[in-house]
């Protein structure tokens, strides 16, 4: 038997592949992450500009790592990771955005998209300097799986990027009454609450399987000037960095 489980929940694979098309349409279905993409890129930029001491002045900081990009969709994060130096890997259970995201791409064609799940990636053995998982955690089957998987996947020294909802009465409200039903700006249907992530679950979790969370932020909305920033304020979106602490002598 498998260390792993399959995480992969096949209605919401289903549910996205409808919406491929629509992966880098501004104003389709995937609206909302390209307006919180600017935040998380540079969150992501920061916090490994940090960790592995690059040179905060360069266009390409991150030449020479690998970085794995799991549940990557059209490619939304995947293409400014690459723009960064990384040597990018992205990976999706969902055939058709993987399609989007290798045509999209095709001009470069330095990304290494596959159609697969993360426990491939495991038993293959395969390890990065970076782990993606953004706004992924919370469509998974089994989430201890997931994240077992996740830090797998992480090398020593490595470090791990997450970005998920919280599961608390004003997540609800806002990301499934308001973005759902009222404002629209998801699909009714795209989040179950109940696979919302408390930060302690994603924690304890990582912690687990051995990765060591360094830092803890919210993403919020001002109403008044419309846009996304990052903030101290976790109940509804954050992200987090964890890492893998390097091997003696390593």
């Amino acid at each position: 038997m498998d260390e792993f489980g399959d995480t992969v929940d096949p209605e919401d694979i289903d549910r996205f592949a409808a919406q491929s098309a629509s992966w880098w349409d501004p104003g389709g279905s995937f609206r909302p992450l390209h307006h919180i993409n600017p935040v998380r890129i540079d969150f992501v930029r920061r916090q490994l500009l940090a960790h592995f001491h690059r040179d905060t002045r360069s266009l390409s900081p991150f030449t020479g790592l690998k970085l794995a990009d799991i549940g990557c969709g059209g490619g939304l994060v995947a293409e400014p990771m690459t723009r960064l130096g990384f040597r990018v890997t992205g990976l999706d259970a969902d055939a058709q955005a993987i399609a989007t995201a290798r045509a999209h791409a095709a001009a470069s064609g330095l990304i290494d998209y596959r159609v697969a799940d993360i426990e491939t990636l495991v038993r293959a053995g395969e390890q990065f300097d970076v782990v993606l998982a953004l706004e992924i955690v919370e469509h998974v089957t089994d989430r201890d799986a997931f994240l077992a998987a996740l830090a797998a996947l992480v090398k020593p020294g490595g470090a791990l990027v997450g970005a998920t909802l919280n599961r608390t009465p004003r997540s609800f409200a806002l990301a499934i009454v308001g973005a759902e039903y009222v404002l629209g700006w998801v699909p009714r249907g795209t989040h179950d609450w109940r696979r919302f992530v408390r930060p302690s679950e994603f924690v304890l979790g990582l912690r687990r399987a051995g990765l060591t969370t360094t830092c803890l932020a919210g993403l919020g909305y001002d109403w008044q000037r419309g846009g996304w920033s990052e903030s101290s304020d976790l109940s509804v979106n954050y992200m987090l960095v964890a890492v893998r602490r390097p091997t003696i002598g390593g």
